[in-house]
């Protein structure tokens, strides 16, 4: 395939992550389908997405014209016969498991044409976890979205099995919804900024657990030296507290590291109160108001000490 030929983008997760990259590619003129095997899930998502349009329309990426269009060009979809039929690439952001990715991949390889190239916006996994699952290695690489509506640079990760030409194709696929492409040489967990992103959450998460300091100081030390408008525990309530548990529990499991455990456990609090973050409404923060927005936040802790 060129990149002229790349019209239509399935979209599988319709999540946090996957309303933000199906906005991105529908905003940069492409067709798009957002699968999810829960319907629910879809009509939520797809309420979602005239937030996202204001949020563009506020920063002047789009006009209201245009951000109407945009959302025109998503269809929801919860067939997968239907939703993969006529996908020209993929986009997954369906949890954190290298199995359920493996067994996602496997189904829409036997339903997307041969041309349709695989791609996965895995956080923390490395796409050779998963590859040969695809059915399609050749075809196959981690292309991984931040934050759409405040950043524009995208990690592709190949495997040793990833094609020179759908490496190409990946990155000028990027270029094409706007979006400037880290290509990493070799899989690396967490890809570039995230494996340093990763390091100050785990380091957050271990002063929480051991009750070193409160979510709140932490998150004032690090704006406050920083100078960012945002702490580690505010990032994670972005992201989702879900997926930071999920991805800490699997490395926790993985490693057998006590703290990582302990960490994963502090996170699990909150994932079983439903607390996720941003998404939620509630987190370590309570949106759509955070206290960490609020002026004279890093001026105005209040401290008991509790004793040592």
């Amino acid at each position: 395939m060129q990149i002229e030929d790349i019209q239509t983008v399935l979209i599988v997760g319709s999540g946090n992550m996957g309303q933000q990259i199906g906005f991105q590619c529908a905003a940069s003129g492409l067709n798009v389908i957002l699968y999810d095997i829960s319907a629910d899930m879809l009509e939520k998502a797809m309420g979602r997405m005239g937030k996202l349009a204001q949020t563009y329309i506020s920063s002047g990426r789009l006009t209201e014209n245009g951000a109407r269009e945009a959302i025109l060009r998503i269809k929801a979809e919860s067939d997968p016969e239907k939703a993969g039929c006529s996908a020209d690439m993929i986009s997954e952001s369906v949890p954190e498991d290298p199995e359920l990715k493996g067994r996602t991949f496997a189904a829409f390889n036997d339903i997307c044409p041969a041309r349709t190239i695989f791609t996965t916006n895995t956080s923390s996994l490395l796409p050779s976890m998963f590859a040969q699952a695809t059915g399609r290695p050749d075809r196959f690489a981690a292309l991984h979205f931040h934050d759409t509506r405040f950043t524009n640079i995208v990690d592709v990760m190949p495997h040793a099995g990833t094609s020179k030409e759908t490496i190409s194709l990946i990155e000028a696929f990027a270029k094409k919804i706007g979006q400037v492409a880290i290509v990493l040489q070799k899989e690396s967990n967490g890809y570039v900024f995230n494996a340093m992103l990763m390091t100050l959450l785990e380091s957050a998460q271990t002063l929480a657990a051991r009750q070193v300091a409160s979510v709140e100081d932490i998150d004032r030390s690090w704006m406050g030296v920083m100078h960012t408008v945002v702490g580690p525990f505010a990032i994670m309530d972005s992201i989702g507290i879900d997926t930071v548990y999920k991805i800490t529990d699997y490395w926790a499991k993985k490693t057998g590291n006590p703290q990582q455990e302990a960490n994963a456990l502090f996170l699990k609090q909150y994932v079983d109160r439903g607390d996720l973050g941003v998404k939620t409404g509630r987190g370590f923060y309570t949106y759509p108001d955070p206290a960490f927005q609020k002026p004279g936040f890093i001026e105005g802790a209040k401290h008991e000490y509790t004793g040592a």
